[in-house]
């Protein structure tokens, strides 16, 4: 396995790791209000936390913005909240303005889990002399592995909203509140630790 490859694996998998889930609960709270029919709008969103995170990600690595760990882990968890509370105020699912508020969050959010992202990385790379090619094959794990997590979103969603006919607005309100819930719990522990 080539260095590319090994560093495409080491995106893909940390964002799919179960023991760093306040990446997979962020998405979860950010994709919650899409369906399978509204993958413009998703593709926008997901392209804009992309954008986020690949800056903060980039910038980090070359250590030209270096904020401390446990200010960033406690900003993530904080960026779910956020997200999981705006999803309550969605009343229309029509996305008919071109630029909804949300992507802008997207892209703010994106840089903050960029810096998380990073520290993971920085870690990895130790002496390499050049950083380019690991930064963008992490990256693109990174990328493939959320791409996989907006999947299975839109499919469970798919499941409860088209094939069970549960209330679109229901079940937005019911994954928010569940990722909002496991959100707080982290904020909880990370501020304890914080201080």
């Amino acid at each position: 396995m080539n260095d590319f490859q090994i560093y495409l694996h080491l995106g893909f998998k940390h964002i799919i790791d179960l023991r760093g889930s306040d990446h997979i609960l962020f998405i979860l709270a950010l994709t919650a209000r899409y369906l399978w029919s509204d993958w413009k709008q998703l593709l926008v969103l997901v392209t804009a936390f992309t954008l986020g995170h690949s800056i903060t990600l980039a910038l980090s690595v070359l250590q030209w913005v270096n904020l401390p760990v446990n200010l960033i882990e406690l900003l993530i968890p904080i960026t779910i909240l956020i997200t999981a509370l705006a999803n309550f105020w969605v009343k229309s699912f029509d996305f008919k303005s071109k630029y909804p508020l949300i992507y802008f969050f997207a892209l703010f959010f994106g840089l903050i889990h960029g810096l998380g992202f990073s520290n993971y990385l920085r870690s990895l790379l130790g002496k390499e002399e050049s950083i380019v090619a690991p930064l963008l094959s992490f990256n693109i794990g990174l990328e493939l592995g959320q791409l996989l997590i907006v999947s299975v979103i839109l499919i469970i969603s798919f499941i409860f909203v088209s094939l069970l006919k549960l209330n679109r607005r229901r079940f937005i309100q019911g994954i928010s509140g569940i990722s909002f819930l496991l959100a707080a719990a982290m904020v909880w522990e990370r501020l304890v630790s914080f201080f």
